[in-house]
């Protein structure tokens, strides 16, 4: 018989490892959420590093590596990759008691995550646009009274004032709904990817100061397009950007009008990243 509990702490351990994290909150966080109770019944299909692997049985032993989970197959939809996630979740730098709002929640394996995070003074707002998904993460998470699931666009929705975003599917630009309801202080998790059938892309962290927005390029990243965010311009111009390099000397995001051309990364429409 597994060990399922000593199989989490080791899963979360060696997870955090792989990309050098060290968090003890993010590793508890890992730790505590049992993977199985969110991405359906086995067998299932795995994506890791050596391709795709279709488990032979429901040993939810399978789970605990740096896979991702097949959820929608017809859509693409995956439970994301542990290393990946754990990157980003220590970019956003989630403490007790903050209010996460997560955009593209899936079955709310990583909105479990973010809940044992911000803890019961915290809250989670979690939004998902498929109406499947939605409901699965309802009663997914109905054991933590602190997440309020949301069926709706993550783009325009008027959540309350938070202290963290994360986005978990790609965009073209960060919405204008984002930036503007993002705290003084606030991180912004956002995976950039450009146009393209296999596009290039790149997680930032945005931290707003005022009006004002820090950046840091946390890693590079492939996800699924986000529905109703996905701008020809703003691809077009992510493409050639990534073509050109150079994404990690991004340290800010400038609203409106661009400053001069050498000092920007890329220049969107109405944003700049610049360095």
């Amino acid at each position: 018989m597994t060990d399922l509990a000593a199989l989490r702490h080791a899963y979360a351990r060696e997870t955090l490892a792989l990309v050098g994290v060290k968090s003890p909150a993010l590793e508890q966080a890992y730790a505590a959420v049992p993977r199985e109770a969110y991405v359906g019944p086995g067998p299932w299909t795995l994506y890791g590093a050596g391709g795709q692997i279709d488990t032979a049985d429901a040993n939810p032993a399978h789970l605990y590596a740096n896979v991702l989970v097949s959820l929608l197959p017809e859509k693409r939809i995956n439970n994301g990759e542990p290393s990946g996630h754990a990157m980003w979740l220590a970019a956003a730098d989630v403490k007790p008691g903050e209010h996460v709002v997560h955009v593209g929640v899936g079955t709310g394996y990583y909105t479990a995550i973010l809940a044992e995070l911000v803890g019961p003074s915290g809250r989670v707002t979690a939004i998902e646009y498929d109406a499947h998904l939605a409901k699965r993460a309802e009663h997914n998470l109905a054991a933590y009274r602190h997440v309020t699931i949301i069926h709706a666009d993550g783009i325009s929705w008027p959540f309350a004032p938070a202290d963290v975003i994360y986005v978990n599917a790609g965009v073209t630009r960060p919405a204008s709904n984002w930036l503007d309801r993002l705290k003084d202080g606030g991180r912004l998790v956002l995976p950039l990817t450009a146009s393209g059938d296999h596009p290039a892309g790149a997680v930032f962290c945005f931290t707003r100061h005022g009006d004002a927005f820090s950046a840091r390029y946390v890693s590079r990243t492939a996800f699924i397009p986000c529905e109703g965010l996905r701008e020809e311009g703003d691809g077009d111009a992510l493409a050639a950007a990534f073509a050109r390099g150079g994404a990690e000397t991004v340290t800010c995001l400038v609203r409106g009008p661009p400053p001069p051309e050498e000092q920007c990364w890329l220049r969107g429409d109405g944003w700049s990243l610049c360095h």
